[in-house]
């Protein structure tokens, strides 16, 4: 029975699960987003919930604690700075946790763990001829979800990934054997 038993051990060991997540949550204060597996991303959630409550009060002592688990003064001085007073007035619930689907390697749950108030940086207009796309779209792609290209598309990418292949293979000449 696991009665009171919290917290997942990720097929990792103490030190190295400890390295992850101060790794993530680097990651979160300073991208605002992250892209991780469900498992991960629940076991994030509390902690960089933690840090924002603690960098909400501002004091020398919470920066110290924060500072134990993340050691990089930049990105602490950005969360008290930048993302803590942005949740002033909200007693909880900072990060969100969305769905993205199976990745295409090894087809285990992907996640995006966010802040409830990101918004996505506005970019330049895309260069002439490419269609912009957004991060969503981008990520479904990535990991083998959303819609398929048109067979059109398809298949003179393949020609061409054949046609590259070919001729790489025809410059390489074959070792002899001896």
């Amino acid at each position: 029975m696991r009665h009171r038993v919290q917290g997942r051990k990720l097929g990792r060991t103490t030190a190295h699960r400890k390295a992850l997540f101060r790794n993530q949550l680097t990651s979160l204060f300073t991208h605002e987003r992250i892209v991780t597996t469900v498992a991960k991303a629940k076991e994030l959630q509390p902690q960089a919930e933690r840090m924002v409550t603690l960098a909400r009060t501002g004091s020398l002592a919470d920066r110290r604690l924060i500072l134990r688990t993340v050691p990089n003064k930049e990105i602490v001085r950005r969360l008290f700075d930048d993302i803590a007073p942005r949740f002033v007035d909200r007693p909880g619930g900072y990060t969100r946790i969305m769905r993205l689907g199976r990745r295409r390697g090894d087809g285990a749950e992907l996640a995006i763990i966010e802040f409830v108030d990101y918004e996505p940086k506005k970019h330049e207009p895309a260069a002439e001829g490419k269609e912009k796309t957004s991060l969503m779209d981008r990520a479904k792609g990535m990991f083998g979800g959303g819609a398929k290209a048109d067979k059109g598309e398809a298949a003179e990418a393949a020609e061409v990934a054949e046609a590259e292949v070919a001729a790489d293979q025809a410059e390489e000449p074959k070792p002899s054997k001896g």
